[in-house]
């Protein structure tokens, strides 16, 4: 098969969380075991960092990634989901892996998929796991896809856990509350395995405190540390410096476990980063004049971040075009708009979309004032018609809203 075909038979045949949604979740880890037992168990032939958390996962998964880099380890990184191409999710120092490599993985394993019942998500991981044993990396840096204790992922001995904050998004699949997620999460906190969390929280920490020490796992917050220095990146977004806090402090705990991570492989970590990982999708500037930016924040709490820096960002107008999956609670998220922006609403081009009649009768509901687009070109084609050189385009809502647009 090409790897266009190869492509079109994963998204066909095995379910994806990324487009169907709840059908794609599995309650149980049987299925991932299995493959690994069938790959030769490659998640024990590499050293790995295991991160965790509802906000933050990826830019913390790439600026590690980026420090191990500068510091000269081979490194893997395996994020999700992707924006434009699959090859995004693994990556070894920073290039995507090959279409050939994705392609012989696949013609190799495709009755082991079809036998296992495998989903697009436990597969992927396979590839991942695969790959790095495979590089022979000398760490690999491994974004949960969702959650902790269920997810694919989870079969990892990681050198460290890291979880970045707690907060209301798949409740479907995690809970209802913050303790209940939080529980979720902490899945990932192994025995004798230290954890860095990044943001201490009321309602979780004594939750967190409790399974690392029946599990014999030192815990740092990162968010109670003082580090000497927080080193400069090209990552704009008001919500990273939590997440710079969290790389550092991890920095840190690793060097103590005998990794050389020097404060010249941070500085260059944080500043290469776009350039070392591909890392895109947080707070990006598209173009200029007028000025559009996007950004994947797709919950409350992310979102709300955003919207605060918007205000804060100079413009003679703000242009917000918005779309969502169809398992958002975005009646909220709405109310956060402010009130003088012009706001266009989109359907990002996946099978679980919220579509656009669903989200403008949401919308008509909070009473908005708004204009509504069957795609996000549409959307963004409307909203530069209309602006003017010193106004703001934001585009965002869901990761599929920023990946239609990059495309």
């Amino acid at each position: 098969m090409t790897f266009s075909e190869t492509l079109d038979y994963l998204y066909q045949q095995l379910p994806m969380h990324q487009r169907i949604g709840q059908a794609a979740y599995k309650s149980d880890l049987k299925s991932t075991t299995q493959l690994m037992s069938h790959l030769g168990n490659p998640e024990r032939k590499f050293k790995s960092i295991h991160i965790a958390g509802t906000n933050g996962k990826g830019s913390v998964s790439h600026l590690l990634a980026s420090v191990f880099q500068e510091a000269g380890y081979k490194t893997g990184l395996y994020t999700s989901p992707h924006l434009i191409d699959f090859r995004e999710r693994v990556r070894f120092n920073g290039e995507m892996i090959s279409e050939q490599k994705v392609v012989e993985f696949v013609d190799q394993n495709k009755l082991t998929f079809d036998a296992l019942k495998l989903s697009f998500f436990e597969w992927s991981v396979g590839l991942a796991f695969d790959f790095f044993a495979n590089e022979q990396v000398d760490i690999a840096i491994v974004e949960v896809g969702m959650g902790g204790r269920l997810d694919s992922t989870n079969v990892l001995t990681p050198e460290l856990s890291i979880i970045t904050n707690i907060g209301s998004d798949h409740s479907q699949f995690l809970g209802d509350t913050p303790a209940k997620i939080a529980k979720e999460k902490a899945g990932i906190i192994k025995q004798n395995i230290p954890v860095i969390v990044g943001r201490s929280q009321r309602e979780t920490e004594g939750i967190f405190r409790k399974i690392a020490l029946d599990r014999d796992a030192s815990i740092t917050f990162a968010d109670q540390q003082f580090p000497d220095e927080i080193p400069t990146s090209p990552l704009h977004g008001k919500y990273q410096s939590e997440n710079f806090q969290t790389v550092v402090i991890s920095c840190e705990k690793l060097n103590q476990l005998g990794w050389k991570l020097s404060l010249d492989s941070l500085q260059k970590g944080f500043s290469n980063v776009l350039s070392n990982t591909g890392l895109r999708g947080r707070w990006e500037m598209i173009q200029d004049n007028p000025r559009l930016i996007c950004d994947i924040a797709h919950n409350m709490e992310g979102l709300e971040i955003v919207f605060e820096q918007l205000q804060n960002t100079p413009f003679n107008d703000l242009h917000i075009i918005l779309g969502f999956v169809n398992d958002k609670s975005v009646k909220d998220i709405l109310k956060l708009i402010p009130n003088d922006a012009r706001l266009y609403l989109c359907e990002p081009d996946i099978p679980r979309a919220m579509s656009i009649d669903r989200l403008s009768q949401i919308a008509t509901e909070v009473d908005l004032g708004f204009s509504s687009h069957k795609s996000v070109l549409d959307a963004v084609t409307a909203a530069r018609a209309k602006a003017i050189s010193d106004d703001l385009i934001f585009v965002g809502g869901s990761t599929f809203v920023v990946a239609d647009l990059l495309k």
